[in-house]
């Protein structure tokens, strides 16, 4: 691969080519960061960057059907979620705007004996290796509280997305940021390396795969940098009670096949108990058996294909395996059309099935019968990711109980989809460490200062 491209995951057409970066222009872009640090960021303060970044929202907002339109071309996302994506990005840097100087006040240190404050301070230039699934959620949530903090940003994006990641840094020059405050790069895996090596560069936050992760954890610990991994899931959607089984179900389905699958906090697992298991398997089996993969630009298209054919293809033998060490199929699996890969429903995983910890990045669900309570905090746990989970019951006991127990970064109960940008996101295990979002989101690369002035 010699440098970014679109292909179209429908079409399997190919446009959009980008060459990476020569080694003059990724110094070149280096050097401007560190330039917006010692130049940009001394001379501006936390209400005038967040003046910024509010612009920023503003035009995520106004260019929405092109963000939109774009990303429906680079990785399949249906339309109507893609639009969503967008204005979710804006309301992120909105919130960010909005908020930054209550967030990144001074915090007077009580019983000091003498006046004692933490300054919140920003920490240096940070570079961003950003996914291909959310391509502008994802930037927003690292971008938008660095930017108001004064971390200026180089920004890595994935290989399929060259043409929203133009379009995002188009968006910061337009805004008023200057070149060296955001800068989008077309890297390889070496450069990154060399990048995240080079001492003007203070941190590194990364949403991506174990593998990718561990790779840059790994340079990163080499040079002492700090690291924000946001990395895979099996997120447990346990349903131990109802007094509404089908909306359960339709929750079930609204959080597997959002962005055709492919989310890292999607339920994947869906661990029910044993009252409830036939209704729900054939019930929730029945809806995903009424959805074929169609044209992401459509208005009414549920299910797109994959980001990618190779994603498709790795999911098509992900599946194979699962069936060839004992699991069974309650929605058979199709052939797979180029990036096209259709709904399929397993149980009967048992953990000696590699699929019994393994992460389904597509539309299948995985479903587990439990005695109770007990087994599913059991099940649940029985994975080395820790990001999300789902508690459904109608007691909030219960709730509360299993919300404790249970090995994850988050817990949302009788509830998907409800990120929001005041709600912390990340994980624990090998789902990563930070978190992004909210007040603790702005909080992962700024320089907690202790004031101390004594009398």
């Amino acid at each position: 691969m010699s440098g970014f491209a679109v292909v179209d995951p429908y079409t399997l057409e190919r446009s959009g080519e980008v060459p990476f970066f020569t080694a003059e222009q990724i110094e070149a872009a280096v050097a401007s960061v560190w330039t917006a640090w010692n130049e940009w960021v001394p001379a501006t303060t936390v209400a005038e960057r967040a003046a910024l970044i509010a612009r920023v929202a503003d035009l995520h907002e106004e260019r929405v059907e092109l963000l939109a339109d774009t990303i429906v071309r680079e990785m399949g996302k249906p339309r109507p979620q893609a639009v969503g994506e967008a204005e979710f990005a804006a309301a992120i840097y909105r919130f960010y705007a909005d908020n930054a100087e209550r967030l990144l006040a001074d915090e007077p240190i009580e019983g000091a004996a003498a006046e004692a404050y933490i300054r919140k301070s920003p920490t240096g230039p940070l570079l961003g290796i950003m996914p291909w699934n959310f391509p502008y959620y994802q930037v927003a949530r690292f971008a938008g509280p660095n930017l108001v903090v004064g971390n200026p940003i180089l920004l890595k994006h994935a290989p399929q997305c060259p043409e929203s990641a133009a379009l995002i840094e188009q968006i910061f020059r337009d805004a008023g940021v200057p070149a060296g405050g955001y800068t989008n790069l077309v890297a390889d895996n070496e450069q990154i390396a060399q990048i995240i090596a080079d001492q003007r560069i203070r941190g590194v936050s990364l949403t991506g795969s174990e593998r990718a992760g561990t790779a840059v954890a790994e340079v990163a610990g080499r040079h002492l940098k700090k690291v924000v991994l946001e990395l895979g899931g099996s997120d447990p959607f346990i349903v131990l009670s109802t007094d509404d089984l089908d909306a359960v179900v339709d929750a079930a389905f609204d959080g597997r096949f959002d962005n055709n699958g492919q989310s890292c906090n999607a339920p994947k697992r869906f661990i029910v108990a044993d009252g409830l298991y036939e209704d729900f398997a054939s019930k929730l089996t029945a809806k995903m058996a009424g959805v074929s993969v169609g044209d992401p630009k459509k208005e009414d298209t549920v299910l797109g294909p994959l980001s990618s054919e190779l994603a498709a293809i790795r999911l098509e033998d992900q599946v194979q395996r699962a069936l060839a060490a004992g699991a069974t199929a309650r929605l058979a699996p199709k052939p797979r059309d180029g990036a096209k890969y259709a709904p399929v429903v397993l149980e009967g995983i048992t953990p000696q099935n590699p699929a019994y910890r393994e992460e389904f990045f597509g539309p299948v669900a995985s479903l587990y019968r439990v005695a109770g309570e007990a087994e599913a905090i059991e099940l649940a746990n029985a994975t080395d990711f820790g990001l999300g989970s789902y508690v459904w019951t109608t007691d909030r006991e219960q709730a509360l109980r299993v919300a404790d127990r249970l090995e994850t970064g988050m817990v949302y109960v009788n509830t998907v989809l409800a990120d929001s940008p005041e709600l912390p996101f990340g994980g624990t295990k090998r789902s990563g460490t930070g978190r992004e979002m909210g007040a603790l989101g702005i909080e992962e690369f700024i320089n907690k200062k202790l004031v101390y002035i004594a009398s």
